[in-house]
């Protein structure tokens, strides 16, 4: 197995001017309507560092497809290495994607350079095809679902594969959640 993503590292540091001007949002008084009272984020360093003909995506593709769905692939690669599971005996396996995710702000960024042959951004910015794409790269048999409940998305996904294997609807389940 290959291991992919363990060269980013989250740090925290003063919100970058690449993101966004601190003078913007910051107010001292956290009471100040529609401002954050701290400078400081969590940053995740290496986001544009992908393999993806690893995970079977075009360059061109993964250029302009969300990083939240980069990051996920490699993150749930990493978990199943380090749990010791082969992505080649998961294959046809009825083993179930439960992704909790709501935040997309990726193609609005993007949105004004694409060009009419961009068909992957479509695909590549809807988070409902997150859960979908491990699924495909494992070629697993269980359910696979992005669930959006806003601040409970993670939460709900957990429950939602645990109900689901209780069921019987998968013997096992890849669960976790992405916000970018």
């Amino acid at each position: 197995m290959r291991t992919h993503g363990r060269n980013r590292r989250i740090f925290q540091s003063f919100a970058s001017a690449q993101r966004w001007q601190n003078a913007d949002w910051y107010a001292a008084n956290p009471t100040t309507a529609l401002q954050t009272s701290s400078r400081w984020g969590g940053v995740v360093e290496g986001i544009d560092r992908f393999d993806p003909l690893f995970f079977q995506i075009s360059p061109r593709e993964a250029a302009l497809i969300d990083p939240q769905q980069r990051l996920f692939l490699e993150v749930a690669w990493e978990a199943l290495e380090d749990a010791g599971y082969a992505a080649e005996r998961l294959a046809q396996q009825p083993i179930g994607v439960f992704v909790g995710c709501s935040n997309n702000g990726y193609y609005r960024r993007i949105e004004s350079s694409l060009e009419a042959s961009d068909y992957g951004a479509g695909i590549g910015n809807q988070n409902a095809i997150i859960a979908n794409r491990l699924s495909f790269l494992l070629n697993l048999r269980g359910p696979s679902m992005l669930v959006d409940t806003m601040c409970s998305s993670s939460l709900v996904a957990v429950h939602l594969a645990c109900q689901s294997i209780r069921q019987g609807d998968c013997s096992g389940a890849i669960v976790g959640g992405v916000n970018l």
